[in-house]
């Protein structure tokens, strides 16, 4: 657990090193396309004004030229780093997610404030809740999880497609389709909190899993009801290590 944080920590610190090196490599490409820009305006004008030009006006011409090679070279191995950079800032984007991974599996049976949560799963309480209101005694529970099944189905249907597209501000947002026939029927029939269950899943595969629609594990702060930063993942390993480091001494 020791080592996955530290791993955390130094994979970070690569990446935010990464990114001020591609930001200041960014700022002076551009400070070199404006200035070979420059010298080739320069260069220009004297060509036109000297055409029969003297030869002082020459030289001065020839040496126009020789900065404006010497900064397409110099932009040249700048644009060969920064290729070099995005390069290693990929690796250190996998060690990323390599180490949210390890944290996961790691976190998978926590009862904790920070644990794992499979995103897209459907909540089956509001299904058994009810089918108890709906069903006798006898056929409640394998009607619940048998209606439960049905949906899990419907969400894994890559054909469903019950989302809407609005405009907000200047950003497109897609949210679900409330006039969809099959949740329209799903509430009429079952209810609110059955309908909030399947709305709730439907929401989490378009944000963790759009392209695959099955549920995903992934950090999960249960106080806050949200995704867990990996920070935060790290920070409750080390405090739980802490805490056993402690009890064995």
């Amino acid at each position: 657990m020791l080592q996955l944080a530290e791993d955390h920590k130094r994979v970070k610190e690569q990446l935010h090193k990464r990114i001020i090196e591609l930001e200041a490599n960014l700022d002076q490409k551009q400070a070199l396309q404006l200035q070979i820009e420059r010298l080739r305006g320069s260069m220009e004008v004297m060509r036109l004004m000297n055409e029969e030009g003297d030869l002082e006006s020459k030289k001065k011409l020839q040496t126009i030229q020789e900065e404006i090679k010497e900064s397409e070279e110099e932009l040249d191995s700048l644009e060969t780093l920064n290729q070099t950079l995005i390069i290693k800032e990929r690796l250190t984007n996998d060690e990323v997610q390599e180490a949210r991974k390890e944290l996961i599996n790691g976190l998978r049976e926590s009862r904790a404030f920070i644990c794992v949560k499979r995103m897209g799963e459907l909540d089956e309480k509001p299904f058994h809740a009810a089918a108890k209101n709906k069903f006798n005694p006898g056929e409640a529970a394998e009607k619940a999880v048998e209606i439960c099944s049905l949906w899990e189905d419907y969400l894994r249907d890559p054909n469903w497609h019950p989302y809407k597209v609005i405009q907000k501000g200047h950003t497109a947002e897609e949210i679900i389709d409330e006039d969809d026939e099959k949740l329209k029927e799903l509430k009429a029939e079952y209810g609110d909190q059955v309908y909030q269950s399947v709305v709730t899943a439907l929401n989490e595969l378009n944000e963790h899993n759009p392209s695959g629609r099955y549920p995903v594990p992934q950090l999960w702060n249960n106080k806050e009801k949200r995704t867990a930063s990996l920070n935060e993942g790290v920070a409750h390993i080390m405090k739980q290590w802490k805490a056993h480091k402690k009890k064995l001494r």
